[in-house]
């Protein structure tokens, strides 16, 4: 089912407020850096998180997945490559959804689907959508917290284990010192919907000030997330105990949106939000090897992808969010030229 309302297409007046690629939008605090090649249409209230979805059989029509965080009119905003708003894939209104990850390859009854799933704040529920078409197939939501007092969902990361099956692991706005992120396990349905299966609670929490940025490394059952003031904690999500802590004193003041960028080596891209900048560690040891900056301004989150999509991204995108209610793509080359010098 998909939701409309009377606010999209967006006006060609809102387009005009758009930053436009080249253009310097930084603050004095700004570290220069690299600019972005294309910014998205607006968004109708206040971008927040990308996510990256692939399409296998034509990278050039892959899809800019968006969380625009309004409480009454947010809402799921679809992007090409070239930043255009596809209104016929956007999902909206949904009520304050934060953050949104992609995985592929669900099982969906006898079949594999990929999927993108986003967390829907004020009704404290995930919200499932099938890739492309972004039909839901959540049949209205899957509640998350139901148990806890602090309920209200932020953050989401999407896991697929050793065997295949895709897990949600869902923040929340405020929460205890210990079990403040809540796994899910995703399952098809018989009555054709995805519904949520064995639950657990587990992640330390500083207390300084809240847990929005998740991310899952796959392929080494890994977990980090931003501890926000305080640092990136990683995980085992084999075992769900914590491997270590990193990033701290690396920060202006927030850390947040965290991507892995695989290329001849390995890179976390790790949001210094208040500098517009980005930290680079590496993958392995998670030592601090560099920063970047960026026009993006204040950015919440960030997605990467390493790989041919177009002529315009040959070796691969970034994507973050920016204040304006837009999102900002960079060429993964200019990154790549930045970090070795």
């Amino acid at each position: 089912m998909r939701f409309k309302n009377a606010l999209l297409p967006v006006s060609a007046g809102l387009l005009l407020y758009a930053c436009q690629p080249g253009v310097e939008t930084q603050s004095s605090e700004t570290i220069i850096g690299i600019k972005p090649v294309v910014v998205t249409d607006q968004t109708p209230t206040d971008t927040d998180d990308p996510a990256i979805w692939v399409n296998p059989n034509d990278p050039g029509k892959s899809l800019i997945i968006g969380t625009d965080k309004g409480d009454e009119n947010g809402g799921l905003f679809v992007f090409n490559l070239e930043g255009k708003l596809i209104d016929s894939l956007s999902v909206y209104p949904l009520l304050r959804p934060n953050n949104v990850d992609v995985e592929y390859g669900f099982k969906w009854d006898t079949s594999l689907i990929d999927i993108a799933v986003c967390t829907e704040r004020i009704t404290n529920k995930i919200r499932v959508f099938r890739l492309p078409d972004m039909e839901a197939i959540d049949n209205g939501g899957i509640p998350v917290f139901a148990d806890q007092q602090q309920a209200s969902p932020m953050g989401i990361s999407l896991y697929k284990d050793s065997a295949g099956a895709i897990h949600a692991i869902v923040s929340r706005k405020e929460g205890p010192s210990d079990g403040y992120l809540q796994m899910l396990k995703l399952a098809y349905d018989s009555i054709g919907s995805v519904k949520a299966g064995a639950s657990t609670y587990f992640g330390k929490f500083s207390g300084k000030k809240e847990i929005e940025s998740l991310f899952v490394d796959d392929a080494k059952a890994e977990l980090y997330y931003s501890d926000e003031n305080f640092g990136v904690r990683k995980y085992d999500l084999k075992t769900l105990k914590e491997i270590s802590v990193f990033g701290q004193g690396d920060f202006k003041e927030d850390n947040e949106g965290i991507s892995l960028a695989k290329d001849s080596s390995a890179y976390l891209l790790i949001s210094d939000q208040q500098a517009n900048a980005f930290n680079v560690y590496s993958h392995s040891a998670n030592k601090l090897i560099g920063k970047f900056g960026v026009e993006a301004l204040e950015s919440d989150g960030s997605e990467s992808y390493i790989g041919y999509l177009n002529e315009q991204f040959p070796e691969g995108i970034f994507v973050a969010m920016s204040e304006g209610a837009v999102f900002h793509y960079y060429d993964w080359r200019d990154i790549k030229k930045t970090i070795a010098k």
